[in-house]
């Protein structure tokens, strides 16, 4: 992982893969990366941790905790 504000989530491309989708937040913003001209294939439990890693760049974003 990066900065408090950036969060790494491992998935895989179309073709099986390893990559990472990077959620971070700038200027009050939450921005997702994924692999570039990919799509991103998740299991489960990766959606889970993207779904953690989204709820926490909202607080971070919007300045709560």
């Amino acid at each position: 992982m990066g900065s408090p504000q950036e969060w790494q989530i491992a998935c895989r491309d179309i073709a099986s893969r390893r990559r990472d989708m990077t959620v971070f937040v700038s200027q009050g913003h939450v921005v997702v990366t994924v692999p570039p001209g990919e799509a991103a294939v998740l299991t489960p439990l990766e959606v889970g941790r993207l779904r953690a890693a989204l709820r926490d760049a909202v607080v971070n974003a919007s300045g709560t905790d």
